[in-house]
């Protein structure tokens, strides 16, 4: 008999409508190219400056250029998809990319490279918040947790595939392939989007751009990347060329939530979405899981090429067990967050994380790979266990209209706390060696060691906004 009842009191799992399961798996194949080919480039740098006569600084900027104008881009998105509708803009900037690509591929120094890069950049900005505005349209909110599992395939393994694909191009072909293979992949996007997306509803010629808060908004998300990106690079937070843009980043957030709290317009970016305290924990949990996702992610392949002297293609072979991990809790961890809160599941998922990279924190030039792998397949497993559910708890409960603010908003946390998290590593790192002994392995590996006891911090870090979230569905 208590079985019974346990059985009737248990949230019934509600299926998901193969439409719109068709619409995320479409959705899937535009996001996978953005996200392949940022890790691909990362693996090009030195044979494009060879092949393309410049320095290594210079051709940096293709990859710094493209976060940059992805930054400036992703604002736009949401009043883009307020006033032409998500499938419209989907298509467009899928045209983006793929004009962009083509272009890239064509390429004949490293002027026009960076420039095209820009315009995939762009691309690319537009692309990513309106799948996620395009998906909970479209599902009207329900089943969105196994949705946002399917939709996050391209971010949870593009950056381990993305260096493999990328080491086996660079080893056997031109880097041009790079740019090639997009070309095909985003046709076939196109036809199927133009095909099989419900055009979705615009609010029409009355949702004005708020050029104001474009002016600010854009420019000091960009800014902060850029200041970001430059800590490890430029001498640290007290030079200029990690300051002066940190501080102009920080003046414009500041000088729009000022102007966005008083205009009679719509913003840009609703902030009145931060009234809800869900809302906010899951937005600043996004930061701290982007510093710990993507910070490991910049660790992982490091610590394999330089510590343990691999190459680029084996490093790639050797990060799989994380994508296995990602791959065998994205449906289960999708299903229970439709069913239950995000608390619990979140909180569990840092305390695994965080104790899958211990391991990595006293690991050396010896230690065993299938120690190593085993640590990253309990990662991978628990990082959906972080993503997936404070997608659901960010959307839950959010009108029609306030959707495409929200896809701004932790689209804009996550990039940032990730470039954070990131640098700060980055940093980590070249203090230690600058203060060891150069050249040495040992410091080599002690660094690289310090770097990933960081790396546990964040996750511990992350559980105390985590305890803000909802545990309950109806909790709200």
């Amino acid at each position: 008999m208590a079985n019974h009842q346990a059985e009737a009191a248990k949230p019934p799992k509600e299926k998901i409508d193969p439409g719109i399961l068709k619409v995320a798996l479409i959705l899937v194949l535009g996001a996978i190219v953005p996200l392949l080919d940022s890790t691909m480039i990362n693996v090009a740098i030195n044979t494009l400056s060879v092949d393309l006569h410049s320095t290594v600084s210079a051709t940096q900027w293709v990859i710094t250029g493209y976060v940059l104008a992805m930054g400036l881009a992703v604002p736009v998105s949401g009043w883009a998809t307020r006033r032409f509708g998500g499938k419209n803009v989907y298509l467009f900037s899928l045209w983006i990319f793929l004009i962009s690509s083509l272009l890239c591929s064509l390429a004949g120094n490293v002027g026009s490279l960076i420039g095209f890069r820009l315009l995939q950049g762009a691309g690319a900005g537009l692309l990513v918040p309106t799948i996620q505005n395009v998906l909970v349209q479209s599902s009207g909110g329900r089943g969105l947790g196994r949705l946002i599992a399917i939709i996050s395939i391209p971010t949870l393994i593009g950056p381990i595939l993305g260096p493999v694909i990328g080491g086996v191009i660079m080893d056997n072909m031109s880097w041009r392939w790079i740019f090639y293979v997009n070309i095909p992949i985003m046709l076939a996007a196109l036809w199927l989007s133009w095909r099989h997306i419900p055009k979705g509803d615009a609010a029409g010629p009355k949702s004005r751009l708020d050029v104001i808060g474009l002016l600010l908004l854009s420019p000091a998300f960009a800014s902060l990347i850029y200041g970001i990106s430059k800590l490890s690079s430029a001498g640290g937070l007290t030079s200029a060329g990690t300051l002066v843009p940190l501080a102009a980043g920080l003046a414009l957030t500041a000088a729009y939530i000022v102007y966005a709290l008083r205009t009679s317009q719509t913003p840009l970016l609703d902030l009145h979405l931060f009234r809800s305290r869900h809302f906010m924990a899951s937005n600043v949990i996004l930061f701290f899981s982007g510093m710990v996702m993507n910070g490991a992610l910049l660790l992982l392949p490091l610590y394999y090429e330089q510590v343990r002297g691999e190459s680029v293609l084996t490093t790639g072979l050797l990060l799989i067990p994380q994508g296995v991990g990602m791959l065998l809790t994205r449906s289960w961890i999708g299903g229970l967050a439709d069913r239950v809160g995000s608390r619990n599941i979140v909180l569990a998922s840092l305390v695994m994380t965080l104790a899958a990279t211990v391991p990595f924190a006293f690991a050396g030039t010896g230690t065993s790979h299938v120690l190593l792998g085993a640590a990253q397949l309990v990662r991978g497993a628990a990082m959906n266990g972080i993503f997936i559910p404070i997608m659901v708890s960010a959307y839950e409960g959010l009108r029609k209209e306030q959707i495409p603010h929200a896809s701004i908003s932790t689209r804009i946390f996550q990039t940032i706390g990730g470039a954070f998290g990131s640098a700060v590593l980055a940093t980590v790192i070249s203090h230690r060696m600058t203060s060891g002994t150069a050249g040495s392995l040992a410091a080599l590996a002690d660094a690289y060691q310090a770097a990933f006891w960081w790396s546990v911090g964040f996750a511990a870090v992350s559980l105390i906004p985590a305890l803000f979230l909802s545990n309950r569905k109806n909790d709200r």
